[in-house]
């Protein structure tokens, strides 16, 4: 069954460098996805997870000098396609990958991934799936057996495919996403993509590289996982938190027999590259 999602739409004075500390916060509270506005931002959340009282007891909301301004709206699964298609246009990262929506017309690149976003996230606009992007278009995935935790939109794993890899499990616990990475592996002809069902970290398989762009409480959960299901010299490419968190992050993925590569910033956010 489709899930409802919580819109909140906050205005803050002055906006830095507030945004984005409360950006951090909301997402240690389960909010999954925010939208940048001029006045400050938007926010969203399975309308299920929200509880308005913790949100209303995180630190912003009693800082001296801060003004903050909030409203709701409850967005119905059939509502958020018209939502994305109003707000949804094409986005190139670098100069070799577009992503697009399935009412767009065609573009121009080495790699042109279709993706109709519906209740998903996961539509290459937000700054993580770009830099999850710019780490697949840079390794190697010829023949490789690739796991895509917290999958959405399925977009990095028809990315993967595309790239070469032979083998994909794209897993979300969203039966929503399931759907819409369904549709788009269709969308974009792929042979070797399984989308499933699932909230944990199968063990029972071996895998070249794992791609998990989830929120940072997830990530560090199942770093350990990460650790055991890795070939050996396999990848994991880890995104969904901030730049204050890639000390912890590092640390346990370190603790666990990872090998730190690089990292990627853009507007506070982090994708890191980690090898077994």
């Amino acid at each position: 069954m489709a899930v409802a999602y919580l819109e909140i739409d906050l205005r803050l004075t002055p906006t830095a460098p507030w945004r984005e500390v409360m950006v951090a916060q909301l997402g240690l509270l389960g909010f999954e996805s925010f939208v940048d506005t001029p006045e400050g931002f938007k926010a969203y959340i399975p309308q299920s997870d929200f509880r308005e009282n913790d949100f209303l007891q995180i630190d912003v909301f009693d800082i001296q000098g801060l003004e903050i301004e909030w409203q709701s709206q409850i967005i119905p699964p059939k509502n958020w396609n018209r939502l994305w298609e109003q707000n949804f246009s094409p986005i190139r990262v670098g100069n070799r990958c577009v992503v697009r929506a399935d009412f767009h017309p065609s573009e121009k690149a080495e790699y042109e991934l279709v993706i109709t976003p519906k209740m998903s996230f996961g539509t290459g606009h937000h700054q993580t799936t770009q830099m999850m992007i710019s780490f697949l278009l840079d390794l190697d995935c010829k023949d490789k057996c690739v796991l895509d935790m917290g999958t959405g939109t399925g977009v990095l794993a028809i990315l993967a495919e595309k790239r070469g890899a032979n083998s994909i499990l794209a897993v979300d616990n969203d039966p929503w996403c399931v759907e819409n990475t369904k549709e788009n592996i269709e969308l974009n002809r792929c042979q070797y993509i399984s989308a499933e069902l699932d909230d944990s970290v199968s063990t029972t398989k071996k895998f070249d590289l794992v791609l998990a762009n989830i929120n940072r409480n997830v990530l560090l959960e199942q770093i350990g996982d990460y650790g055991q299901i890795l070939t050996s010299g396999g990848d994991l490419l880890l995104s969904g938190f901030y730049v204050v968190d890639l000390g912890i992050i590092r640390n346990t993925c370190e603790a666990e027999g990872f090998r730190f590569i690089r990292n990627f910033e853009q507007n506070g956010w982090v994708a890191a590259h980690f090898s077994q």
